[in-house]
């Protein structure tokens, strides 16, 4: 691997996870990004009553994306070898912090909920 390509990384990751489930998940980051934009282009503003609720969520997030990317690879923390395995482990912990209060946020606003439906914006 002289060189990191696009198409490399794409091998890499179908190898880690399985060409199915990557491409399902590359689906499911789709859909859920195509649903946050229409949530923002309708509402046309931001709540942040569901934003405070998808940031509560974002803990979550990160240890269930550590969580998945370990048991995929099949290691443990004692396998961290070295910084760049924690920059690679914090890294992983941000996307799906971030991942998960999108998709809190866009299932929120699309299938609302008592605290949030016919609630007057403060």
């Amino acid at each position: 691997m002289k060189d990191l390509t696009f198409e490399t990384l794409i091998a890499v990751f179908e190898e880690i996870f399985g060409s199915g489930l990557f491409w399902a998940m590359v689906a499911a980051a789709a859909a859920v990004t195509l649903g946050y934009l229409y949530v923002l282009v309708r509402d046309r503003a931001v709540s942040w009553k569901k934003f405070l609720f998808a940031q509560l969520s974002m803990p979550v997030g990160a240890v269930l994306a550590v969580w998945f990317v370990m048991v995929m690879t099949k290691s443990r923390l004692s396998d961290l070898g070295g910084p760049v395995d924690i920059i690679l482990f914090i890294g992983i912990a941000v996307l799906g912090a971030i991942g998960m209060a999108i998709m809190v946020y866009t299932l929120e606003s699309l299938l609302g909920s008592k605290r949030t439906k016919g609630a007057a914006e403060t």
